[in-house]
């Protein structure tokens, strides 16, 4: 075959490059929008006329759709072909970013973000499949610091490119800037990207499907509810998790069943799957949940403007991109065992100077630790993974990264909502102001309250007069209470420890290798 020459090489060449390029700018695409989304949120409540709480759905509605199409993606590919299926997310995203840029009311840009979910939530999936087909077996921690490239640059420019473009023009362009890139993108895969013939040789788990995507979007949907309601009692909160549980907890005692399950638990008895699934899964819990406060504390504590937040978080992309390559090439030759511990005691280290935030605390000290926790991420998350695709065999490393990357999704959504119910908690232990009371809430105005509004909209204090003293105080409450929750994810990022205690120390022998480099099965990997 054409391609075992590629394979072979230990080098990724420029054949492998130019698909890389491909893949590389349709994830950049779908991971920038996450992180652009996420600072106009407090645009979109004022243009809408909604809460905080309702404008979190356009990331939430986003995040839903991708628990949806993960567990389809591998059959999918199967059926219908990589690159075909490819340029359809493709085409999916780039029309979801278009129709956004007309929503007319908070409910339609949700729906619109649930469309853009499906294309992006295929992206990277499809894209580690037919990089991995190209590239061979033999240099996929190579590959995975190709593949992690996107995932740097989104915190990186995410936040930069959403506050310039709200600044200078509107909302409307953070959607509407996908457009042409995603013309290009298409144009470049159809030129670029192999021809494949599908090959469907597994049946496909209905079954398994109407259990583990409802269930999984359920879930998630009742944790995504916790921020909102602040109370895991509230029906909105317990009853879809209870719902998306059952379907879920029924899916893992069937899927012992058929040949072909949608989700092939059994591979768990991988130990290296198990181990890497585990670490990975406490990990994100603690650092993505915690980490997207990072930037909350910039602009509610210390009254930055959003294309500065962004800024201040660059150190921490920056120091990952420094490390991410290395790792790749290392855990192709070192045990992850022997790295990892390393990688995980730099992100503990610049971790805790954010418990210890308070109202003035240095610019610089700040951002270093942002930089010495980016060297860490980019010395753990991928070198895990790698650890554990080695010891799959061809036929199973599809299968057994979805699994990884479903528990990634889990986590994510568990920690973010799990820390901003702590935050919010411990926000609303601040004393309230006599008299003050919010028109729009019927709530009082508490001193922490009054603080960070009048950071975001300074012109808040005409509404509510309050002298420099207090609003001092307030913001001292306020930041001791983002140190308090940066507290709870510094812990769990200590439990991580433990998990990472029993990664692999010797050398692992690949499965891979005993398999056909062109073999259709392909590890993937989503944001």
């Amino acid at each position: 075959m054409a391609d075992q020459p590629v394979a072979a090489s230990n080098k990724l060449d420029a054949a492998v490059l130019k698909i890389a390029g491909v893949i590389v700018l349709g994830a950049i695409m779908s991971i920038l929008d996450v992180t652009v989304v996420s600072v106009a949120l407090p645009t979109f409540q004022n243009e809408f006329d909604a809460s905080y709480a309702r404008v979190a759905w356009t990331m939430t509605g986003y995040t839903l759709a991708l628990a949806t199409v993960i567990p389809l993606s591998g059959w999918a590919a199967d059926r219908f072909g990589t690159k075909r299926l490819y340029m359809l997310a493709l085409f999916l995203f780039t029309v979801g970013s278009g129709l956004c840029a007309t929503a007319d009311s908070i409910n339609q840009l949700i729906g619109y973000r649930v469309l853009q979910g499906l294309g992006g939530g295929m992206l990277m999936p499809l894209g580690m499949t037919i990089m991995t087909r190209a590239a061979g077996p033999h240099r996929i921690g190579r590959l995975m610091a190709v593949l992690g490239i996107p995932m740097l640059l989104g915190p990186i420019g995410g936040p930069i490119l959403g506050g310039w473009l709200i600044d200078v023009a509107s909302w409307h362009w953070i959607f509407l800037i996908n457009l042409p890139i995603g013309l290009i993108a298409l144009v470049y895969a159809w030129f670029a990207l192999p021809s494949d013939s599908p090959e469907p040789s597994e049946s496909f788990d209905f079954l398994g499907m109407l259990m583990l995507s409802p269930g999984l979007a359920l879930f998630l949907f009742g944790v995504s509810s916790l921020p909102e309601t602040a109370t895991i009692t509230a029906t909105k909160v317990w009853l879809p998790m209870l719902v998306g549980a059952l379907l879920v907890i029924g899916f893992v005692f069937y899927s012992f069943k058929p040949q072909h399950p949608l989700l092939d638990l059994r591979l768990f008895k991988n130990r290296n799957l198990t181990i890497a699934s585990l670490s990975l899964f406490v990990f994100i819990i603690a650092f993505m949940g915690a980490g997207l406060l990072f930037p909350s504390y910039f602009l509610q504590v210390r009254g930055q403007s959003t294309l500065h937040a962004g800024l201040l978080m660059a150190p921490q992309g920056i120091g990952a991109m420094l490390t991410m390559p290395i790792a790749g090439m290392l855990s192709d030759k070192i045990p992850v065992g022997r790295t990892v511990p390393f990688a995980m005691v730099l992100i503990a280290g610049g971790f805790f100077t954010f418990t210890q935030v308070g109202v003035d605390t240095s610019y610089w000290l700040l951002c270093g630790s942002l930089f010495v926790m980016g060297l860490g991420m980019g010395g753990t998350m991928m070198p895990i993974m790698t650890s554990a695709l080695k010891t799959l065999t061809h036929h199973e490393v599809a299968r057994g990264s979805t699994l990884v990357n479903i528990l990634q999704q889990i986590g994510g959504s568990i920690g973010g909502a799990v820390m901003s119910v702590i935050l919010t908690s411990n926000l609303n232990n601040s004393t309230p102001i006599p008299g003050a009371v919010d028109p729009q809430t019927g709530k009082p105005v508490t001193e922490a309250g009054l603080a960070i509004a009048s950071q975001l909209k300074p012109e808040i204090l005409q509404q509510f007069p309050a002298p420099p003293e207090l609003i001092r105080k307030g913001l001292e409450f306020a930041a001791d209470s983002f140190a308090s929750t940066y507290w709870v994810g510094f812990i769990l990022v200590l439990a991580t420890f433990i998990p990472i205690a029993f990664l692999p120390r010797k050398r692992e022998v690949s499965h891979l290798d005993d398999d056909v480099a062109g073999d259709r099965q392909a590890p993937v990997i989503i944001h």
